[in-house]
């Protein structure tokens, strides 16, 4: 059952990574898993490649907490695969109901977030410093260019580290760079070669990154949960579901501007977000077992 609840988490975050302004990142911190990925992604290091070389395959599985991480990867490639072309049609067509979708997410979890911290004017000082940085990186303005064959590399080296933090996502960073598009389009047309030298980029960005954020953790662990929990608040602005580029509008102003609001079906999906929030916070209990949320792990953590 626990391996179930690995790879449905998987892909909550594989869905939050496909919409530009929600991250996968977010996910895991929302749902006590993101210090366990920190410490399974940093673990792929020199003593797994020295293990793999001596042909100890299940002490080098171990190591890296291969079980965990491949079926919590799983999800994500599956959720991103399944539903990159859904999510483009709703960005595209209707979007209001699928922001409202994501808004409800963040915000049902938002009071477990808070509650995880324990305060101090330093660690306050942190969490408006986090807002302050999530608001600047939203209201960066989208680019559109055709690139390079190697800005494929560069771009998943950035985007995977924006994705694995929580409230800044590795979608807008594509988008407002300019290659949300072409890494859509290699996507949905399975351009392999691209594909391939993409995915290079993150895992690049991804083991070297990971390192810094688990370093952090572990030696100023309530800073940096106080921070990043100021940066999943800020990125809750990307999310408001009336909004067109970088404007934002009321109901009723999007009705005019686009022709109809969609606040009743905005309203229904916030709901229903919370409703899926809730169980996937409560995942461990419906499945058997005990819940991990972002307070208890942090528990869990500082006792360590």
């Amino acid at each position: 059952m626990q391996y179930l609840q690995w790879i449905i988490k998987g892909m909550a975050m594989g869905a939050a990574d496909v919409v530009p302004g929600v991250s996968g990142g977010t996910l895991a911190f929302i749902l006590g898993i993101y210090e366990r990925l920190l410490g399974a992604i940093s673990s792929v290091n020199l003593t797994a490649l020295q293990l793999l070389l001596r042909g100890q395959w299940r002490a080098c599985w171990r190591h890296i907490d291969g079980t965990f991480l491949l079926c919590l990867f799983g999800g994500v490639l599956v959720s991103i695969f399944s539903l990159a072309t859904v999510i483009s049609w709703l960005l595209e067509h209707r979007p209001v109901p699928l922001w409202a979708f994501f808004n409800g997410l963040i915000l049902a979890a938002l009071p477990l977030l808070l509650r995880a911290v324990r305060w101090s004017a330093l660690r306050a000082l942190l969490f408006s410093v986090g807002i302050v940085l999530a608001l600047l990186v939203g209201m960066l303005a989208p680019v559109s260019f055709t690139p390079a064959t190697w800005m494929f590399f560069v771009a998943g080296a950035i985007a995977i580290c924006a994705m694995i933090l929580p409230g800044i996502s590795g979608s807008f960073i594509l988008l407002i760079s300019g290659m949300y598009a072409p890494v859509i389009l290699a996507v949905r047309e399975l351009q392999v070669g691209i594909l391939l030298l993409f995915v290079t980029g993150c895992v690049v960005g991804l083991l070297s990154f990971s390192r810094f954020l688990n370093w952090l953790l572990k030696h100023y662990h309530d800073a940096t949960l106080a921070l990043l929990t100021g940066v999943v608040v800020g990125a809750t602005y990307r999310l408001w579901p009336w909004q067109a580029g970088s404007a934002m509008y009321s109901p009723s102003s999007y009705a005019a501007q686009f022709g109809q609001h969609d606040l009743l079906l905005a309203i229904g999906c916030f709901l229903v977000a919370i409703f899926v929030m809730l169980a996937l916070l409560n995942l461990e209990k419906l499945l058997g077992g005990s819940a991990a949320t972002p307070e208890a792990a942090a528990t869990i953590s500082r006792k360590e």
